[in-house]
């Protein structure tokens, strides 16, 4: 599709403007909080394999877990979403993240801590979708592969909290005061959205749903499924964001400090690059998706083109430590594995109307979270079977990577068809609306 095939305004869009970025912050501010919590066990594995006294294995049962209850939410969070509204959808999740952070802080065992991992992956998991939905539903539909990757751009901000803050207060202050301390961030946005926060502008009221139950909610699941940009999104999302997800979420730290003899600061320096990367690699992307439709497939498999060249020279590499070039440029390269997964929901927005759209951003955003929790539990296990042999652990990432692109390869034609079928069908609508 052309750029100014993108560019075309559909009937009913909303305005956009100053208080559409005011209402859309706020739901940004939640997210960003939520990422702050979701990611502080990775510059944390370490400490916490010493206070809970587990092993490799244990250890990244913490992150799975998180991710299978994010995973295992998507849809029913998008069938909320569709059918509550982003502001009751969004203050519940916030109450569940924040009593899931308080209890990590307190937690005196494994199983405690295992328990408030999963709560705050619940309200992690509520989170993304609805801050999708919110910009649907106040900005412009051109505006909306720009809007997701500025979304997605502040997540790694929290991110890079996690990364800078996090760590620093973990070592100066000990492990309850700073995620306890942390969580009372999770009270201020709460504060903020039950204030200000409003589901749609006024005059844009969504149309009321008519039906409920069983086979509604079968519907709303099928259909988006049946469309093939939906399917070819949540493969885009499973292919391009796990590399990224599982090195900052739990195994980058200890790969780069035991199996690369780094310090903790010059790791969590690698760390930090891939955030920063990956907040100037968003913007990049949103720009040029929003006026190039047809670059979301080659910037997709260009990056994990990218991720898999650049994994694979790191853990190949013949001397018993990557050099110090290597690795930044791996974590370079890795930053644009956010960004390129939200190109996945650039293919399932259009595929899908209005009230479905909390259900098909849910079924793509499945897919990345599935692809994470399966590489982590994979690495975890190899490390402990092979004696923490990370260049054997590490390269359970080609497997899925090879599924993923396979999958994309496809389904891709299938769904541009599909869209410029819509694109037609919009125009005409268009044309025919009364002035």
């Amino acid at each position: 599709m052309s750029g100014s095939a993108a560019a075309v305004s559909l009937p009913g869009d909303p305005p956009g403007g100053r208080r559409a970025a005011a209402v859309w912050g706020i739901g940004v501010a939640v997210y960003f909080v939520a990422v702050i919590f979701r990611t502080s066990l990775g510059v944390a594995g370490l400490d916490a394999a010493d206070r809970f006294g587990v092993n490799a294995s244990a250890l990244s049962t913490f992150s799975i877990l998180q991710l299978l209850v994010y995973a295992g939410m998507q849809i029913p969070v998008g069938l909320m979403v569709d059918r509550l509204g982003t502001k009751k959808v969004l203050t519940i999740g916030v109450v569940l993240f924040t009593v899931g952070q308080l209890g990590f802080a307190l937690s005196p065992s494994y199983g405690m801590a295992l328990a408030s991992r999963a709560l705050l992956g619940c309200g992690d998991a509520m989170t993304f979708i609805s801050v999708l939905r919110l910009g649907a539903r106040w900005f412009p539909a051109r505006r909306g592969p720009l809007i997701g990757q500025v979304a997605a751009l502040f997540g790694m901000a929290g991110n890079l909290v996690s990364t800078l803050v996090i760590a620093r207060m973990l070592h100066g202050m000990g492990w309850t005061a700073t995620f306890a301390g942390s969580a009372v961030a999770g009270v201020v946005v709460l504060v903020l959205l039950s204030l200000f926060l409003s589901d749609h502008p006024e005059g844009h009221e969504p149309p009321p749903v008519q039906h409920a139950g069983s086979a509604f909610v079968r519907k709303q699941i099928a259909e988006s499924w049946h469309e093939p940009g939906t399917r070819l999104g949540m493969w885009v999302h499973f292919t391009t964001q796990f590399p990224a997800m599982v090195f900052l979420l739990l195994w980058g730290m200890p790969f780069l400090v035991e199996a690369q003899g780094l310090t903790r600061e010059a790791a969590g320096g690698l760390l930090t690059l891939v955030v920063l990367s990956n907040m100037l690699v968003g913007l990049v992307y949103g720009q040029v998706i929003a006026r190039h439709h047809a670059a979301r497939v080659p910037l997709a498999l260009g990056t994990v083109g990218a991720t898999a060249t650049l994994w694979a020279a790191t853990i190949a590499y013949p001397g018993e430590q990557a050099p110090m070039w290597l690795l930044i440029t791996l974590c370079t390269v890795l930053g644009a594995c956010g960004p390129a997964s939200m190109i996945g929901f650039d293919f399932a927005r259009p595929a899908n109307p209005p009230e479905r759209q909390g259900t098909a951003s849910g079924i793509v955003n499945m897919g990345g979270f599935i692809a994470s929790m399966t590489t982590l539990l994979a690495v975890g296990v190899l490390l402990d079977a092979t004696g923490d042999n990370y260049r054997i652990a590490f390269a359970s990432v080609f497997v899925l990577e090879a599924l993923g692109i396979t999958q994309i390869l496809r389904l891709r034609a299938r769904a541009a068809r599909r869209e410029r079928e819509r694109l037609v069908a919009s125009r005409v609508e268009a044309v025919h609306v009364p002035a």
